[in-house]
């Protein structure tokens, strides 16, 4: 199959294409700075319509992976009409194109749009996000709602993985405490953490079959981020003296977070060959992965 990425050079687009191209897919991998290291790379910036319509009828792709995002949670809190630009506009215009071309559209989306009040959301659950990260986000999720085509919006939380330059959380720790730094870590908020693996093999299975409407992917564990660092230091017999306990009240953040943003992924687990994975799993691999890699 034809599939077209965007934002391929990120911590879970380079999986994907990566993953892609080894499924001998043709993969045509967008990207706005750095040049990606699979596929055949394309220079996009998604906010230039003009451009995306080119691209599209050029390439007429199969299927469509939209992962490019302004993900700084604070940045789009003080940039919020470049938030909404790149968030929710973008998708608007690559959706709008994909329809037309009858290629399927996969959004990935955030578990950001919830408040994080309750935790372990499922897929109809009410969104109302707290700050203009998830807003933008489901902004972009609004936008399919108004299409009559193929899509998928995909939602996923605390991603971690491999990556030249994105340092994940499990590698901060590890780095941090390898070190014998003290660092603050959050025992209020709680997240899926979602294996950069598993997410791409997730991703790119709801792409293949097409599956449609909203579904979660992430990981299949709630767990506050103090519990995972604490988790790291023991996989790796690091000290975990050096990690403090904080409150998310003590955070000087410009955009506020949700607390509880875990999400039931019990639906994917159902429907999926490739189940979400529970962290003590995903962190082994994540482990072993840094092992080869280093």
């Amino acid at each position: 199959m034809k599939f077209l990425v965007t934002g391929s050079a990120g911590l879970v687009g380079s999986q994907v294409v990566k993953d892609l191209t080894k499924q001998n897919h043709t993969v045509y991998s967008c990207y706005h700075d750095e040049k990606p290291s699979h596929g055949t790379s394309i220079q996009l910036d998604i906010t230039d319509q003009d451009k995306i319509i080119q691209i599209l009828q050029e390439i007429k792709p199969d299927r469509i992976i939209h992962l490019a995002a302004m993900t700084n949670v604070d940045q789009c809190e003080t940039q919020q009409e470049l938030a909404i630009l790149l968030n929710a506009k973008s998708t608007e215009i690559l959706a709008k194109q994909a329809a037309k071309q009858n290629a399927f559209f996969v959004y990935v989306s955030t578990d950001y749009v919830f408040d994080g009040i309750k935790g372990m959301k499922k897929e109809d659950d009410s969104t109302n996000p707290l700050g203009f990260y998830g807003k933008s986000k489901l902004e972009g999720e609004f936008t399919l709602n108004k299409l009559a085509s193929s899509w998928c919006i995909v939602r996923t939380g605390t991603p971690f993985g491999i990556h030249h330059k994105k340092k994940s959380f499990p590698l901060w720790v590890q780095e941090s405490l390898e070190a014998k730094k003290e660092i603050p870590v959050l025992v209020d908020q709680f997240t899926s953490p979602t294996y950069v693996p598993n997410l791409s093999k997730m991703l790119i299975e709801v792409a293949t079959r097409q599956i449609t409407g909203i579904l979660h992917l992430s990981g299949a564990t709630r767990i506050s981020r103090y519990e995972l660092a604490e988790l790291v230091a023991d996989k790796l017999s690091l000290d975990k003296k050096f990690l403090i306990q904080t409150n998310t009240d003590e955070m000087n953040w410009k955009a506020q977070r949700p607390k509880d943003s875990s999400l039931d992924v019990s639906l994917a687990a159902e429907i999926l060959n490739e189940k979400p994975q529970e962290i003590e799993h995903s962190l082994i691999l994540f482990i072993d992965e840094l092992t080869s890699n280093s």
